[in-house]
């Protein structure tokens, strides 16, 4: 979720600020290890810090052992087994192992490479920061590289033993066009699956923030509206309104992006008479195949949260599926 804290970026700006900085991340982890591996924990050299790596078993040796790296720049891997009776005491079920790379700013993990990073995730670029264990080698890789990681946001060592993969994927992102009824179930899955839902719709009667209180709406025309917004391929667009005034001009604006998922609301006959329009403005067929139309999995739903709950299925499913 955006809603999370920027740990790179964080820890950019105390070693910028002369408070000295340690990125630990979660490198591998065992059992029922409580935070999930590319977790991190920025920690200064007095000790301060935020975010975790254990739900807070294996912290407090963490953090010592971070303030000597900012003393002398090198990289610790730690290796924590939680023991069953500690595990209880942290609220595992049983027993865990995790592993945890510690990497000072401006010592192992270079200033300018940080500030790389920090800047690919800004602009909301797919990255994947790659760290040998056994050296000091650091560098960025790009999606390509590790393809089936970024699809399935799954950071981890490589088979090698050795190369430590940390994906950095932008936040996921859903636009709706058409404030209609299903959309309301629809943000508030899309919101709990991990994605900045944005609405929009330009007529003032349904995009009302009554009816989607908390969550974005923006009121220009569709078209105008999603280049404003940006799509990339971190990004699900979803058309809702029935009325090709509205959804036409979104649905040429998606075929074109980078957008991971568009998909439209309609019946088989209301989408045949959309291909014929999309054929007439000159639309291949390959670009009209990227529509989910009848939008969702074919599951039966018949009311509105139950579409919902189909079409968020078929995104995730296009999104983790192996193309």
């Amino acid at each position: 979720m955006s809603h999370t804290m920027d740990y790179p970026a964080l820890a950019l700006e105390w070693h910028r600020s002369g408070r000295g900085a340690v990125l630990a991340t979660v490198v591998e982890t065992w059992g029922s290890a409580p935070r999930p591996v590319g977790s991190q924990l920025v920690i200064d050299r007095d000790g301060a810090m935020e975010g975790s790596v254990s739900g807070g078993c294996v912290e407090g040796a963490v953090i010592t052992e971070a303030m000597e790296a900012i003393e002398d720049g090198k990289a610790r891997l730690l290796d924590f087994g939680v023991s069953d009776d500690e595990a209880f005491a942290v609220g595992l079920a049983c027993g865990g192992r995790i592993r945890v790379l510690v990497e000072p700013v401006g010592g192992v993990l270079p200033e300018a490479l940080l500030a790389e990073l920090v800047e690919a995730r800004a602009k909301r670029r797919q990255i994947a920061y790659v760290a040998d264990l056994e050296t000091d080698s650091r560098r960025l890789a790009a999606r390509e590289e590790f393809a089936d990681r970024f699809r399935l946001d799954r950071s981890g060592v490589e088979e090698d033993a050795r190369t430590f993969v940390a994906i950095h994927n932008p936040p996921l992102r859903m636009v709706v066009v058409g404030a209609v009824h299903i959309a309301q179930p629809l943000v508030m899955m899309a919101r709990a699956c991990g994605y900045d839902p944005t609405l929009i719709d330009p007529r003032p009667v349904f995009g009302s923030e009554e009816r989607f209180t908390g969550y974005p709406i923006l009121d220009d025309w569709p078209d105008e509206a999603l280049a404003a917004h940006g799509l990339d391929a971190r990004t699900a667009v979803v058309t809702l309104t029935h009325d090709p005034k509205l959804d036409d001009p979104a649905i040429k604006v998606a075929i074109r992006s980078e957008c991971f998922y568009l998909g439209c609301l309609g019946s088989k006959r209301t989408h045949a008479k959309r291909v014929e329009r999309l054929v007439a403005e000159g639309f291949n067929e390959a670009e009209i195949a990227r529509i989910h139309a009848p939008v969702g999995l074919n599951i039966g739903a018949l009311s509105p949260a139950e579409i919902a709950v189909s079409i968020m299925a078929q995104i995730t499913e296009t999104l983790r599926g192996k193309k």
